[in-house]
């Protein structure tokens, strides 16, 4: 398979994790190190997977079509606006 495009449309989404995994973790799933040159082209294939197979709209993340998703301050203040973090009582702290 030398198409990129063939290889992304055939992309099962447990491959497409393990792709995420690694590339977050820096090695693959059996404890070998990620080259450089694997980190790279796994960021490539992570990204064109979620161009071509997901819809998100999360703060910088790749976009149908394959631009990033920018969200203005104010759409960000919007998401979590009344979301707690964490809550304590008085005695607890």
């Amino acid at each position: 398979m030398n198409d990129i495009n063939k290889v992304i449309d055939e992309m099962p989404e447990e491959v497409y994790l393990r792709l995420v995994s690694a590339t977050e973790l820096g090695k693959w799933e059996d404890g070998t190190v990620l080259s450089e040159a694997q980190r790279e082209h796994t960021l490539q294939v992570i990204m064109l997977y979620q161009a071509r197979k997901l819809q998100q709209t999360d703060h910088f993340t790749i976009a149908a079509g394959g631009g990033i998703n920018e969200l203005s301050k104010t759409e960000l203040k919007k998401q979590f606006k009344g979301e707690a973090i964490a809550e304590f009582k008085e005695a607890d702290i």
